[in-house]
């Protein structure tokens, strides 16, 4: 970790409260979901592609499994930002979303392997897994395809994403699948009880 990753510079929190601010007056404007993902890619490409922002406490990995930090999440819960926090080696189980995602990688880089359904309704791989490097954005929907697996691209340090949901994702009601396509329910939640304070101005 690089010393301005570890200790936001003279941007502290600004960056992420413009972009919440840009982002909520996005979807205000209530384009549709395809507009929103090419406007908001473009958003969370400019949040990305600094890594001097997002504080220490929301990109503590955990030995175990990778966390979620909620960064923000609107009054309305039609969007929230995470950070994903992924340990060494560390991946989800194939899994759904239920509503727009975008995803842009802060620090490391990501494996993300896309699933879809065969004529009999089982879940089939449709890629190869892409490797996402850090400043890569990128889309996703259950109109497009909501189904994945995302690993840690390295074995041997921590990677960071920046997560943009179409709802408040920690109360979603999503699954995860096993090697047959059955779904397993789960909601999610989060890592952490406390928010960045991203309207105290006093500091800037």
């Amino acid at each position: 970790m690089t010393a301005s990753a570890a200790n936001p510079g003279p941007r502290g929190l600004t960056a992420l409260r413009e972009f919440v601010t840009h982002f909520g007056a996005l979807v205000d404007r209530d384009p549709g979901d395809r507009a929103i993902l090419d406007e908001g890619a473009e958003l969370l490409s400019e949040l990305v592609a600094r890594d001097d922002w997002l504080p220490a406490a929301y990109a503590e990995p955990d030995p175990a499994r990778y966390r979620q930090y909620l960064l923000h999440c609107d009054s309305r819960e039609r969007f929230s930002v995470v950070s994903f926090v992924w340990g060494a080696g560390q991946s989800t189980p194939v899994h759904d979303h239920r509503v727009w995602g975008l995803v842009g990688i802060l620090r490391g880089a990501e494996l993300v392997e896309t699933f879809g359904r065969d004529e009999d309704g089982g879940l089939v791989s449709t890629s190869p897994p892409v490797l996402l490097d850090a400043g890569t954005v990128d889309a996703f929907g259950p109109s497009t395809g909501d189904i994945h697996r995302v690993a840690n691209a390295y074995d041997d340090r921590v990677s960071i994403s920046i997560h943009v949901y179409g709802a408040n994702i920690g109360a979603v009601e999503r699954a995860t699948y096993d090697a047959a396509g059955q779904p397993k329910h789960f909601v999610s939640g989060y890592a952490n009880d406390a928010l960045p304070n991203l309207w105290n101005r006093v500091a800037a």
